[in-house]
């Protein structure tokens, strides 16, 4: 079992971020002593903060990060990340035309200018 600061420090996580997962239901402490309210986490919290820490990387939201948790099969996460792929494919394609239009916006007004 860890304790809340050694667990933040092998995750990353920070204390208030595992505070706060725990009060939305999203990562929950293995153990919580009822002398003096300390959180332990196990290795099992582990592997679901490191997936949390990845999920939080490429880009979802708290509800998407909820909804793959609360799917232990995680038999939807496959479907999650295509559909996260594709959004942020979308967006590429819309900066790049943003960038051909700032361009071609600049070349024109060169163009005046001459």
């Amino acid at each position: 079992m860890y304790k809340i600061s050694d667990f933040s420090n092998m995750t990353g996580l920070s204390k208030e971020t595992l505070r706060y997962y725990a009060e939305v239901k999203l990562l929950e402490p293995a153990y919580i002593d009822p002398n003096n309210n300390y959180r332990y986490y196990d290795d099992g919290s582990y592997f679901l903060a490191i997936l949390l820490v990845k999920l939080r990387r490429l880009g979802f939201t708290i509800q998407e990060m909820l909804s793959v948790m609360e799917d232990e099969s995680f038999e939807n996460l496959e479907g999650l990340l295509i559909q996260k792929r594709i959004k942020i494919q979308t967006q590429i394609e819309d900066l790049l035309l943003q960038m051909e239009e700032i361009d071609d916006f600049l070349e024109s007004g060169k163009e005046e200018d001459e």
